[in-house]
């Protein structure tokens, strides 16, 4: 993946309007969809805007319908319905917010990936993970998006799970 030079390393400020969603597809000669770096890289921080203010909503119009959602360590999902819920578990469980976001987008825009820092707040017990009790953690990750029809196709993410567990389990084992 060739990455657009001028990718940047800064947080994402807060939108104080919606998501543009005019980032529209050139179609080529050959039928398929190609968006530039620059909309692809717009695209990729609006998600993470709205992923900051916790606005679902605003996360499934950046998505196509047959989105596919890869979880760390979990299922592949596909659909808006099944993002939707993904992201409702999330809410109740965690509470958190990516920083130090770099997007990196290929030259032809159709895949992306980002490198970010989760400041995390485990809120209440995920389903077979240990007991929450408000314990803070601070993680690295990173997501690979493809784009199709100048929205997001798919959103594959990864994190260290066991470095996670021995935050939220003051070290002890898991």
């Amino acid at each position: 993946m060739a990455a657009v030079p001028s990718v940047r390393n800064a947080p994402v400020a807060p939108l104080t309007r919606r998501p543009r969603l005019d980032m529209q597809p050139t179609i080529t000669s050959q039928g398929q969809d190609t968006m530039t770096a620059s909309a692809t890289e717009t695209l990729i921080r609006s998600y993470y805007e709205a992923f900051n203010r916790g606005d679902s909503d605003a996360m499934l119009a950046l998505m196509t319908d047959d989105v596919v959602h890869d979880v760390n360590q979990g299922a592949r999902r596909s659909g808006k319905d099944r993002f939707r819920a993904f992201n409702a578990r999330m809410a109740h469980c965690y509470q958190e917010r990516l920083e130090n976001i770099a997007v990196m987008v290929s030259a032809d825009g159709r895949r992306a990936a980002a490198e970010f820092n989760v400041h995390g707040v485990y809120k209440n017990t995920d389903e077979g993970l240990p007991a929450a009790k408000g314990q803070t953690y601070v993680l690295p990750a990173g997501t690979f998006f493809e784009i199709r029809d100048g929205r997001i196709a798919r959103v594959t993410t990864y994190y260290n799970l066991t470095d996670w567990l021995l935050q939220v389990t003051g070290g002890a084992q898991p």
